[in-house]
């Protein structure tokens, strides 16, 4: 909702009135001064968060000039604009009471590359992995590595002059750059390279910007060249902006680039940049070095670096413990064998090579192995045992580990989380080891727990102390602990900032520039005289003005200390949201939020939702309403008791009245319930969860559309239709019909019923009903064969063949399968908030399938999402009541050895799985129990990776969707469906995704059972 000038203040009406003007000034962006919008960029990575004015996302580089042009207008003085790339900043660096200019939503585009030179130029908006899927084909990829990489954008890279894993080896952004293309705040469009001396005197000469911030730069570097000299330490991280040390680079020649690295969008709006290239390694391995005592790992990296790696990372046992507990364990636990001795793992050094032959990379190894088997029995390294792993595949997957120990850090019982304020100091990397026991020292005085991991070859660890950032008390501490870590780092010669740039604690920034922080003053004030430019950063234009303080700038937890506990412990799956980002994932490929990567809108993120979340929650605590309270009332009231009410809101809703819930709404209505968030956040965001109590809620005091109530109660029809299937289609299937049910109930290409009788195929089949009558019938040889299938609307009515096929090749396969009688499983209900109709619907079905499971026969279910409700929204309700019901591939990998005795009754062949996102994200080791099961029936199953189907249950068939779920369908699984390579070789698991390439391609793609029993013999 956009507010009215003449409702604001005066600070918001001069923003209304900036975005009024640049929409009338040929802006062709996106402008966005609604609360939602920025609501959800009021946050990054750090512990602050600040709410902007408005959202810019300009389209490419004539709306930035149109932005700052505007912007010097006498009457937009007061103007503040700060640029935002991929929002991963630990230190608030993007954040802002002004305006947020997104560039990543649009300009993202890869401009032009030169293999044979080995250099591209992009759009500032391109992610570092979307680059390097692009030019891995060439060979090629950009360097440095980042923790953060599926979702940092090169802009955002080179405003913190990012460095990362191998810098030692591949140094930092700058080292790479080569041009940039920066919108200067006068509305100029100045192209910066390494220039000679006749360049840059010929640019002395001009009268505008560019020429005086030519001729000041250059005049700083002549006239304090002996000082910078001094003050600059000679570290591989040194310092990030405005650096004065290489003001003329290495060759002599003045380059504006390495002032322009590491800004923080304090000078002007980088919009493209050319950058060299380097060719990938051709071969790497890694040797994981396990110590029992951390500080041992780190005083190690000093010897393991003489055996010259291409780097070494360090991780403590915090870290390591929760990367065992999370999805990532199960792509890297095969290379942590577990040491002969008993000691306990204390530290990990996970030391890197490279190199372009195998024989090189060999000779290499075996230079470090021989150090380590030498020194084995000296106790004084304190390494206990070590493990290689060979290959780029074994490489990455390791490597993705390490990436995500940064969210893991946050995924902590309680309250008191690892929160990043003094998480990348740096110093030389000889002081390391003794640094950090005075930097431990400091923690342990104030009784603070912490996670550390890091880049030893640099000198750089990633230190996180505990707070409840909600306590006031606890807060102070973030002031307590900062001070003592700046000391500290000035005692050892090294930095604060060592990798993640300054923003807000650009307040230490005069202390460590001394003599020189004029200099660095007078660089801004060149670029920007008027301090609109991401203002308090780095430096300020003038002595009169101050730079942000740590303790300064709003907190979240300031924010969120504002909900009360009862309110805040109800809707834990979304508050502990810590913005690491990685639900920006660029990865079409990547299950993780499909409604992101549809409308690359935030507020359609899990970051997003989560923060709209904790705001809708704060307001509601400040109107004294406690929505936990209200959840319960509910559960107790009449419908039609509030049904006045409702229908006056809803009235009021469409006379334009403001609430911000309608924002929220719209925000979580995009959600597809994937469920991919939870598997994958580090934090562990469940937005289907919150999103499910918010609708419960939203619809007690609005009307619900029809569809709600249509998808919310087949399954307790649709047993009912069956009986007519053919009326039903009947009715489905005409133009007018189909045309009615888009535009009035709100669904299109709903799903015809098969007609199939199950009830008498299974007669046919010789399948019984699962009853505890027909149970006891068995023999005890037969029920130690025997399963039951339980049932599920969508392929029992939609897809009764499969039903029919799972249990014929279980009978095949020698087992004797029983069909549980239907009932609702309830899934949709909870999916759209009718939480009350859900637990009453789990308890029922629930009841019969703990009866039947007290025969000692397993459960097992065919389609993924609706099987592993029982093991999520099922015990939420129930806790340890819920039924246990197992995938049907985890249930048959446990019968490897009934399975290799049917290998002969197979034909061998190959076959590609798409599997469906809950179960990859949710059931990750489900996905090689297929494989499994294939491998020991002779059939060889390969898993390609896909993004989401974009149908997620009946998100697909909703009218208000449909575009976005063919988008998301376009972004990965259209190209796989329609390959010719794959034509009779691809299976699919989940309904929907079948549903949805049969919607779209034309394409029928069987499961994985259906494969089976066409290959049996």
């Amino acid at each position: 909702m956009i507010p009215r000038i003449d409702q604001t203040s005066p600070v918001q009406a001069l923003y209304l009135r900036f975005i009024e003007a640049l929409r009338t000034s040929g802006f062709s962006g996106d402008l966005n001064p609604d609360y939602a919008n920025r609501t959800v960029l009021a946050t990054d990575n750090s512990i602050y968060q600040v709410l902007p004015q408005g959202v810019l996302y300009p389209r490419h580089t004539e709306d930035l000039v149109t932005i700052t042009q505007l912007s010097q207008q006498a009457e937009f003085h007061s103007i503040v604009l700060s640029p935002r790339g991929g929002g991963t900043g630990t230190n608030g660096q993007s954040l802002t009471d002004g305006l947020v200019v997104d560039t990543s939503k649009y300009m993202n585009q890869i401009l032009e590359l030169n293999v044979e030179e080995r250099w591209v130029r992009v759009q500032c908006g391109v992610v570092k992995d979307q680059l390097n899927a692009a030019i891995q084909p060439h060979g090629l990829f950009f360097a440095p590595e980042l923790s953060t990489s599926n979702r940092a954008t090169i802009g955002g890279m080179i405003n913190t002059d990012a460095s990362g894993q191998g810098s030692c080896r591949y140094g930092k952004t700058r080292d790479h750059v080569l041009e940039l293309t920066t919108v200067l705040l006068d509305g100029s469009v100045w192209t910066s390279r390494a220039i000679d001396e006749g360049e840059l005197e010929s640019l002395w000469r001009r009268a505008d910007r560019v020429g005086e911030v030519h001729r000041i730069i250059d005049a700083i570097q002549r006239e304090h060249h002996a000082l910078i000299r001094q003050k600059f330490p000679r570290l591989n991280r040194c310092l990030t902006g405005y650096d004065l040390a290489h003001i003329r680079d290495h060759e002599g020649r003045f380059n504006l680039n390495n002032i322009l690295c590491g800004s923080e969008g304090t000078l002007g709006f980088i919009t493209e940049a050319k950058i060299n290239l380097l060719p990938i390694p051709k071969c790497s391995a890694l040797i994981n070095v396990n110590y029992r005592d951390f500080n041992a790992a780190l005083r190690d990296a000093t010897a393991l670096m003489k055996a010259n790696p291409t780097s070494i990372e360090t991780v403590d046992s915090k870290v390591l413990n929760l990367a065992m507990n999370d999805i990532v364990w199960h792509s890297v636990s095969e290379f942590f064998p577990a040491p002969e001795s008993e000691e306990k793992i204390q530290g990990i050094n996970l030391v890197e090579y490279t190199a372009d032959s195998e024989e090189a990379l060999r000779d290499e190894i075996k230079r470090l192995t021989d150090l380590l088997d030498q020194q084995a029995s000296q106790a004084e390294t304190g390494r206990i045992s070590y493990s290689l792993a060979w290959g780029s595949s074994a490489v990455n997957k390791i490597w993705g580990m390490r990436k995500k120990a940064v969210g893991l850090l946050g995924n902590v019982e309680g309250e008191i989380r690892p929160v990043p304020f003094v998480e990348d100091t740096a110093v030389p990397p000889e002081n390391l080891a003794d640094f950090i026991l005075e930097f431990r020292a400091i923690l342990d005085e104030h009784q603070l727990m912490y996670g550390m991991f890091g880049h030893v070859d640099a000198g750089v660890l990633h230190v996180r102390p505990a707070l409840d950032m909600k306590d006031p008390q606890q807060e102070k501490m973030v002031r307590v602990i900062t001070d003592k870590v700046v000391a500290l780092t000035q005692k050892y010669n090294g930095l604060l900032w060592g990798e993640h740039g300054k923003g807000v604690r650009s307040e230490y920034a005069p202390a460590f520039f001394g003599e020189l922080y004029p200099q660095i003053q007078r660089i801004k004030a060149a670029f920007d005289p008027r301090n609109q430019l991401n203002p308090g950063k780095i430096a300020t234009p003038a002595a009169n003005i101050e730079l942000l303080k740590i303790d300064g700038v709003p907190t979240r937890g300031q924010q969120d200390r504002k909900i009360p506990l009862q309110v805040w412990e109800g809707y834990s799956e979304g508050v502990h949201c810590n913005g690491n980002g990685l639900c920006y994932n660029w990865n079409p490929n990547d299950a993780m939020c499909p409604s992101w990567k549809g409308t690359r809108e935030r507020k359609h993120s899990p970051k997003g939702r989560a923060s709209l979340m904790r705001e809708w929650l704060k307001q509601m605590s400040e109107r004294g309403v406690n929505p936990i309270a209200e959840s319960k009332k509910l559960k107790r009231a009449s419908f039609l008791f509030s049904l006045p009410s409702r229908v006056l809101n809803t009235l009021g809703k469409r006379r334009g009245d403001y609430d911000f819930s309608h924002e929220v709404h719209e925000s979580m209505m995009g959600c597809l319930a994937c469920k991919s968030c939870v598997g994958q956040c580090p934090i562990k965001v469940d937005v289907p969860e919150f999103r499910a109590k918010f609708l419960e809620l939203y619809y007690s005091r609005y009307l619900r559309p029809f569809k709600d109530y249509f998808i919310g109660g087949l399954e307790y029809m649709i047993p009912t239709l069956a009986k007519l299937p053919w009326l039903y289609n009947l009715t489905m299937k005409p133009q007018f019909m189909q045309t009615f049910m888009a535009r009035v109930i709100g669904m299109v290409d709903s799903p015809l019923l098969t007609g199939i009788s199950l009830h008498k195929a299974t007669e046919k089949l010789g399948v019984p009903y699962a009853t505890l009558e027909n149970i006891a019938q068995l023999s005890a040889e037969e029920k130690a064969r025997a399963v039951i299938l339980v049932q599920d609307a969508f392929t029992s009515y939609f897809e009764t063949a499969l039903v029919i096929d799972t249990l014929s090749l279980l009978k095949k396969l020698g087992f004797v399968p029983l069909l549980a009688p239907f009932k609702p499983n309830g899934k949709p209900l909870q999916v759209h908030g009718f939480l009350k109709a859900f637990a009453k619907a789990a308890d029922t079905n629930a009841t019969q399938l703990n009866g039947l499971a007290s025969s000692g026969i397993s459960l097992v279910g065919i389609e993924p999402a609706m099987t592993l409700a029982y093991r999520a929204e099922y015990k939420k309700v129930l806790g340890d009541n819920a039924p246990k019901v197992l995938l049907l591939q985890e249930w048959l990998a446990r019968q490897n050895d009934i399975l290799a005795h049917k290998k002969a009754d197979f034909r061998k062949a190959d076959f590609s799985l798409l599997a469906h996102c809950t179960e990859k994200t949710n059931a990750v080791s489900s996905i090689k129990d297929w494989q499994s099961v294939f491998s020991t029936l002779g059939q060889s199953l390969k898993v390609i990776d896909t993004g989401c189907c974009g149908m997620a249950g009946t998100y697909g068939h909703e009218t208000t969707n449909l575009d976005t779920s063919k988008k998301i369908y376009a972004l990965s699984w259209s190209q796989v469906v329609n390959e010719p390579a794959n034509a009779g070789k691809l299976t699919a698991t989940g309904y929907s995704c079948r549903s949805q390439a049969k919607r779209i391609d034309q394409v029928k793609l069987p499961h994985p059972v259906q494969v089976l029993l066409q290959q049996s013999l």
